[in-house]
């Protein structure tokens, strides 16, 4: 691994010339640039060429100066694979039919990345090849099972995820199998990133916060924990985000990743108290302050580093993705800031 990289040397808790940042969703439609792309193909085909997810993943190192790419794709890719219809439409993604009985979980299959979704494997080494001059490294990703599999029962984005919670109450051996099935899909998915050329990855377990402690722990960090156990990891940090979860940050850490991310919700100085030195922080402006002036977002940046105090181990990012009506000029603010008020 190449040590050079300020990004990977911050995961591992190594001292740096500037705070690292790279954004969430830095990819996407608040770039004239990808939007350009965009209009040429469905967000799936995007997806699924890699010359273009490949493009598009690259725009945010050219255009912001961030500190590394992020592979572009979607958390649900993989889940096609493993045999549900997948379509985007206008009102986010739809997974059907959605999953309700024992004989549909069976029928899922655990496929070899490779021959089911090629395409990601083949973004990842030609992003390996476009990386090197950038001297950037790249971050591979995948939802976390809990989080993807609240997507299949539900059969899309849910506000109160009743489907989901009526399977964990009602035949909780129904959820643990989905779940368990699912891990064995990401365990096999971010390995063949790894592989690939994925330099770090990151799980990412949108949903988990909707979870009490108990349920948390029964039906979330366990298979999270299954996941992060099983990946080929030497050498390459893993980041696990749990949105939402401030008030489980003790037992998140114990799932045994390299950083964890921060949502806005939780103040990146107690999140240090709380989970000591031995792991990595990323995070954790909220997105929307990316709409405020830009001596506003300076201001806040800077605050954010002196919470951190001059730690090791300190990624800067949003506490969640970027959100599409933002001003590029806002995001590269943020970048410059970052690095201004944490240069050693």
């Amino acid at each position: 691994m190449d040590s050079s990289y300020r990004f990977i040397d911050a995961c591992w808790g190594k001292p740096v010339d500037k705070t690292p940042i790279w954004i969430m969703r830095q990819a996407g439609r608040y770039l004239k640039e990808y939007r350009e792309v965009r209009q040429k193909v469905t967000f799936l085909q995007l997806c699924k060429t890699p010359e273009l997810a490949a493009e598009v993943t690259l725009q945010p190192i050219d255009i912001l100066g961030v500190d590394a790419a992020i592979l572009f794709s979607d958390i649900l890719v993989p889940i096609e694979a493993m045999g549900m219809q997948l379509e985007f439409g206008d009102k986010g993604p739809e997974l059907y039919p959605p999953i309700r009985y024992e004989s549909q979980i069976d029928d899922l299959t655990v496929p070899d990345p490779e021959d089911t979704v090629p395409y990601v494997m083949n973004t990842i080494r030609l992003l390996r090849k476009e990386l090197v001059s950038r001297k950037v490294p790249l971050i591979g990703f995948s939802g976390a099972p809990f989080t993807l599999a609240s997507y299949m029962v539900e059969g899309g984005t849910s506000r109160n995820f009743i489907n989901l919670k009526t399977m964990m109450y009602e035949a909780p051996a129904l959820a643990h199998k989905l779940l368990d099935k699912i891990a064995d899909m990401v365990i096999k998915y971010l390995n063949a990133q790894i592989a690939a050329g994925a330099q770090a990855v990151q799980i990412f377990d949108t949903w988990g916060g909707i979870l009490d402690a108990y349920d948390y722990e029964q039906f979330a960090f366990r298979y999270t924990q299954k996941v992060i156990e099983g990946l080929n990891r030497e050498n390459v940090p893993v980041i696990l985000f749990v949105k939402g979860g401030g008030s489980l940050l003790e037992k998140i850490k114990t799932a045994g990743s390299d950083v964890i991310g921060l949502d806005w919700m939780t103040r990146l100085s107690d999140a240090r108290q709380r989970l000591g030195a031995d792991v990595a922080i990323q995070g954790n402006m909220d997105p929307t302050l990316l709409f405020a002036p830009i001596p506003e977002i300076r201001k806040r940046a800077k605050m954010i580093i002196e919470e951190n105090a001059g730690r090791p181990g300190h990624i800067f990012n949003l506490g969640h993705g970027i959100l599409p009506p933002t001003n590029f000029e806002h995001a590269k603010a943020l970048v410059e800031a970052v690095h201004e008020f944490s240069a050693q």
